[in-house]
C-alpha cells in the first residue's frame, strides 16, 4: 500500500513517504476571517478532511493545523467601511466558518491556532532572518529580501525579473520592489504590536511560516490549500521558513476553485454563494457530496443543475442504505475493509471520483441482491458501502449527520401519518383491482415530491429529488 500524491512544487504525483513512520503532519492555510464562507472557502476544508480521513483509515497518526487569519489587509479595511473593531469582525466570521465546516461533516482540526496568538513567534522568525541577511528593517518595515534566497519562485516557476510582488499602502523603503512585508509599521487607529523594530502588524505570509514551525517544528509532510495561494502567498512562505533555517514541507497539495460562469467564486467578484443561506436550502449531507465528490484538482463549475443532479446521486446510495436497514431490521455495521478497487483509487492522488463509481457499483450490486431476495448479499453490500461512505464523510447512518435526521422529527411524524391514510386508500383501491384509482394516487404523491416504492412488507415513501 503506497498513496500517491500530486506535489505542486515537483509538478507530478508522488510516492508519500513521512518523515515520521506511521505518522503524518498537515498543515492547511485556513480561512482569512475579513467575510462569512462561500462554497469555495468550504471546498479546502472538505478536500483536505477527505485527505485526513483516508491517513487514518490506512492506519497513520494524523496531525492536522489549519490556521485562521485572524488580522491583514482585508479584515483592517472592513472594520473601517462597518465602523467595528477589527477584532469584533474576525471572531464573528471565524465562527461562521466554524459553523460551515461543522455543517459539511468536517472533523475539527488537531490544532487551529489564529494569527494573533503568534506575534512572539513571528518577531523570533524576524529576528532570525535580520541576523542571516535574509531581511531588512526600513521606516518600521520589515521586509523579506528575496534575492537573498536562491529558491525562490521554484514552487510557482516564475522568473524573478518578470515578478510583480502585490502590495499594499504604507509598504515604503524597499531596497527592491520585489520584496515582500513581514512586518508593517503602525498607522493610526490600526492594531499593532510592540517589536524591536517599533509598533506594527505582521504581514499574512510571515504569520503561516511562525504557526507551522510553531504546530509542525522545522520539517511536516503536508502544506496545502487552494491553488491561489501558490503565489505570493505560498511561494513567500517557503522563502521565509527556509532561509530561517527550516525543511518546511515536504509535499505541496494544492485544491481548485469553485467557480460561477467560468469566474472564481470570489466576495469581490460578487458571485460568491454563502454556506449559511445554502444548508438553508440543501441538506448539508447531499452539499459536502456535491463539493467533496469531485477530484480536488478539478474545478466545480457552480449550477443549482448539478446540486439536483448530486441530490439524486446521493438519493440512490440514501436510500439503498434505508432499505437494507429496514430488512435487517437493525444497524448494520460497516465492513472492516473498503473493498480493494476503492482503496486502489483513493490510494491514487485521492481519486474520489474513481472511488465513489466503486460505491455506486456496490449499491447496484445490493439492490440486486433485494430484488432477488438475497438478504445475505444485500447486507454485505450495505457493510461495503457504509465503510466506503464513512471514508468520504457521507455516511448517512454515522452520529455524525444525527442531527441532520433529528431536524424536523415532528414534522416527519406528521406527515408520515397523512401519507399513510392516502396509502390505504391506495391499497384499498388495488384490492378491489381498481388500478386507475391506485395509479392517480401515486402519480399525485409524486407530484407533491413523494416517491412511493411498493417492498415486501408494504408501500414506503420518500422524499424524491427536488
Amino acid at each position: 500500500m503506497t498513496i500517491r500524491l500530486h506535489d505542486t512544487s515537483a509538478r507530478k504525483i508522488r510516492d508519500f513517504v513521512p518523515l515520521t513512520p506511521g505518522c503524518v503532519s498537515i498543515y492547511l492555510c485556513g480561512a482569512t476571517v475579513q467575510a462569512a464562507p462561500h462554497i469555495g472557502h468550504i471546498r479546502s476544508g472538505l478536500n483536505f478532511d477527505i485527505m485526513r480521513r483516508w491517513f487514518t483509515y490506512r492506519g497513520y497518526e494524523v496531525t492536522f493545523v489549519r490556521n485562521v487569519t485572524d488580522i491583514d489587509d482585508k479584515i483592517i479595511k472592513k472594520a473601517a467601511e462597518q465602523g467595528r473593531p477589527w477584532w469584533s469582525i474576525g471572531y464573528e466570521n471565524e465562527r461562521a466558518f466554524n459553523d460551515g465546516y461543522s455543517a459539511l461533516g468536517c472533523l475539527p482540526p488537531t490544532y487551529e491556532p489564529r494569527a494573533t496568538g503568534h506575534v512572539t513567534e513571528m518577531v523570533e522568525m524576524m529576528r532570525g532572518l535580520i541576523e542571516r541577511g535574509h531581511a531588512y528593517e526600513s521606516e518600521g518595515n520589515v521586509y523579506f529580501d528575496v534575492r537573498s534566497f536562491p529558491g525562490y519562485l521554484e514552487l510557482s516557476n516564475q522568473e524573478l525579473d518578470n515578478l510583480l510582488q502585490p502590495e499594499s499602502d504604507g509598504e515604503t523603503g524597499k531596497r527592491d520592489p520585489r520584496d515582500f512585508a513581514m512586518w508593517k509599521a503602525a498607522k493610526p487607529g490600526e492594531p499593532s504590536w510592540e517589536t524591536p523594530w517599533g509598533r506594527g502588524r505582521p504581514g499574512w505570509h510571515l504569520e503561516c511560516s511562525a504557526m507551522a514551525h510553531k504546530y509542525l517544528g522545522t520539517a511536516f509532510d503536508i502544506h496545502g490549500g487552494g491553488i491561489d495561494l501558490i503565489f505570493p502567498h505560498h511561494e513567500n512562505e517557503i522563502a521565509q521558513a527556509k532561509a530561517f533555517g527550516d525543511e518546511f514541507a515536504t509535499y505541496w497539495v494544492h485544491n481548485s476553485w469553485v467557480t460561477m460562469s467560468g469566474e472564481k467564486m470570489s466576495k469581490s467578484l460578487g458571485n460568491s454563494v454563502l454556506v449559511s443561506e445554502m444548508v438553508k436550502e440543501w441538506r448539508p449531507i447531499v452539499l459536502r457530496y456535491y463539493l467533496g465528490t469531485p477530484h480536488y484538482r478539478s474545478t466545480i463549475e457552480y449550477s443549482e443543475e448539478a446540486l439536483r443532479e448530486a441530490e439524486s446521486a446521493f438519493a440512490r446510495i440514501e436510500g439503498f442504505v434505508q432499505r437494507v436497514t429496514e430488512m435487517a431490521g437493525k444497524a448494520v455495521n460497516p465492513a472492516d475493509e473498503v473493498p480493494p478497487a476503492f482503496a486502489e483509487a483513493m490510494d491514487d492522488d485521492l481519486g474520489v471520483p474513481q472511488a465513489l463509481a466503486i460505491v455506486h457499483t456496490t449499491v447496484r450490486q445490493g439492490n440486486s441482491a433485494l430484488a432477488a431476495d438475497d438478504k445475505d448479499a444485500a447486507i454485505a453490500r450495505l457493510a461495503e458501502v457504509r465503510a466506503m461512505l464513512g471514508v468520504l464523510g457521507l455516511d448517512p447512518l454515522d452520529p455524525l449527520w444525527a442531527g441532520e435526521s433529528d431536524r424536523g422529527e415532528e414534522l416527519h411524524g406528521a406527515v408520515d401519518t397523512l401519507v399513510r391514510l392516502v396509502l390505504e386508500q391506495r391499497e384499498s383501491a388495488r384490492a378491489r383491482k381498481d388500478w386507475a384509482t391506485a395509479d392517480a394516487i401515486r402519480d399525485q404523491l409524486g407530484q407533491s415530491g413523494l416517491v412511493i416504492e411498493d417492498s415486501p412488507t408494504g408501500p414506503r415513501w420518500t422524499l424524491g429529488p427536488r
